[in-house]
């Protein structure tokens, strides 16, 4: 195996850090043939570098069917030929070490692909030597599945097996049925494909859905949610017994054990759910368990407000030896937050949301597009790929909207991501937002991303200090930010009209979405959809 050059970054991983996520399929093609791959990524390295983050999420590019588009794993340890090769990821880790840049990549430990090795084996009989490595259960007297589990996307989670004479669970498609991560040989030959990559020189990982990795092996039925809107089978139940088994931190424990004859490695946690700060806590907890957690508050917000952030973040406001947390607005599994919390669209909205997400207490995932001020695009329903948007429609977005390719060139072919028809189609809005566009205008979203990281890199308490929310008038959305004697202001507007208003004691403006800089308490008139950072 080549040098990784993982030694030239140093042995930890900075507090707050700013970790850009990508989704390999639709960054950039290198091959041409409609889909993104590593050598595309490999190609952007010096964009990725310029923006100022100090590391990348790269979202599944394991040997898989696709059917979930990678999250349906048939082999831990190898690159799909779509993306490239296993010798192609270890130029990638190279050449990030040498910008600086550290490299996660997802784990999708709850659950994997029908096509996989090992569930091929589990589920020939039932006595075989992993016949226990996936869940299965007996049907009821009548046949019907063995408790009332839905799954995320389509209906019951039990789906029958011809050959086993039962059913399997699959919290999301029938072609992804869940792992018994009860048993511990999986839970080891999980440790085992961690230990692969690890060994490799990647810098951490992100734990998919992790807390679906375990079940109620009474297989109670979840009770009833009483949801005021549900849209799909899953949203009727509150979900007890097929997620958030309180043995998961077992496994998280054992995972850490080995990760921890490594250096520096990040490792954070995708909670799902409606009540997910306990879970993020215990997942968290101690030098035991993992780096951080995130879950889908901001995500799942249909809008933004002081309330939103302030009970979001009151949870994990540093006042206790909690982990520290983290926090994303947009990524591959929810429309864009420029669509969700934005009537226009357009980059004043853009550059504020930027802001706030910066400015929080927590390590940031920056999601590929959001410097760009992409709004959510629009997918015809020929044009579809999701298999949730497809089972949906039209009750719910669907994914595809924020997984459309990387817009990087205004008057070219496919917006320059491939010379082939993308997997799925660029909207027309995009190109006019195009990486290339916006390099050269100073007032670009994507130059005050630039700004705002730059910022957030030289300056201490933005990374690490403390956060006291502070009252203000309606619209207005201000904290502090402070270690020690050193305090910053954050003051957001994020009503349609502006706000006259000014705290005490601004020393200097040190970046605003709007404000000119030398705003001072001579002119207290915040403009509509502004933010701002001060020193006090």
């Amino acid at each position: 195996m080549a040098d990784n050059g993982k030694k030239s970054l140093g042995g930890h991983w900075p507090t707050g850090a700013v970790i850009y996520q990508i989704y390999p399929r639709s960054f950039m093609d290198a091959n041409n043939d409609g889909i993104g791959d590593i050598r595309g990524i490999l190609s952007k390295l010096d964009y990725i570098e310029k923006l100022g983050v100090d590391g990348v999420w790269l979202s599944p590019f394991f040997t898989s069917p696709m059917k979930d588009f990678g999250y349906d794993v048939a082999d831990y340890c190898d690159v799909d030929p779509i993306f490239g090769t296993l010798e192609d990821f270890d130029e990638l880790l190279f050449r990030s070490h040498a910008r600086g840049l550290r490299v996660i990549i997802d784990q999708v430990y709850s659950h994997t692909s029908d096509q996989h090795p090992w569930f091929e084996e589990s589920r020939q009989d039932q006595n075989n030597p992993k016949a226990d490595w996936y869940v299965w259960a007996d049907p009821k007297p009548d046949g019907s599945p063995p408790n009332n589990w839905q799954s995320v996307f389509t209906g019951s989670s039990w789906e029958w097996d011809a050959r086993r004479q039962q059913y399997y669970l699959h919290n999301f498609l029938r072609c992804q049925p869940d792992l018994n991560l009860h048993n511990k040989s999986v839970r080891d030959a999980l440790i085992d494909v961690a230990r692969f990559w690890l060994d490799r020189g990647v810098d951490g990982f992100r734990l998919d859905a992790i807390n679906f990795a375990m079940h109620d092996p009474k297989l109670r039925d979840n009770p009833p949610s009483n949801a005021s809107h549900p849209t799909r089978p899953f949203d009727f139940q509150n979900h007890l017994y097929n997620q958030s088994h309180p043995d998961i931190p077992i496994f998280l424990r054992e995972l850490r054990s080995v990760i921890d004859e490594y250096s520096g490695i990040f490792t954070v946690a995708e909670v799902v759910g409606p009540d997910p700060l306990g879970e993020m806590k215990a997942f968290t907890a101690g030098n035991r368990h993992l780096t951080t957690a995130y879950n889908f508050d901001f995500l799942y917000a249909d809008n933004i407000n002081r309330e939103t952030i302030k009970n979001s973040l009151d949870g994990w406001n540093g006042s206790d030896d909690s982990a520290m947390p983290s926090w994303a607005f947009s990524n591959h599994d929810t429309p864009r937050v420029l669509s969700r919390w934005s009537k226009q669209k357009d980059s004043n909205s853009a550059k504020l949301y930027l802001m706030i997400l910066l400015c929080l207490r927590g390590n940031i995932f920056l999601y590929q597009g959001e410097e760009l001020g992409l709004p959510q695009a629009g997918v015809p329903f020929k044009d579809l790929q999701d298999p949730e948007a497809i089972a949906n429609w039209p009750h719910t977005l669907g994914r595809d909207g924020a997984r459309t390719p990387m817009p990087w060139l205004k008057n070219a072919k496919h917006a320059g991501f491939s010379e082939k028809k993308p997997w799925l189609p660029i909207d027309q809005d995009h190109e006019r937002l195009s990486a290339e566009q916006q390099d050269t205008d100073d007032s670009s979203t994507l130059n005050f991303t630039r700004r705002i990281l730059a910022l957030r890199r030289q300056t201490p308490v933005l990374r690490e200090g403390r956060i006291r929310f502070c009252d203000a008038p309606d619209g207005l959305v201000v904290f502090e930010r402070s270690i020690n004697s050193d305090h910053l202001i954050c003051v957001f507007n994020l009503s349609n009209k502006p706000v006259e208003w000014s705290p005490d004691g601004i020393q200097e403006i040190l970046l605003s979405t709007a404000l000119p800089i030398e705003h001072t308490k001579g002119n207290n008139t915040i403009p509509p959809l502004c933010g701002y950072i001060a020193r006090k």
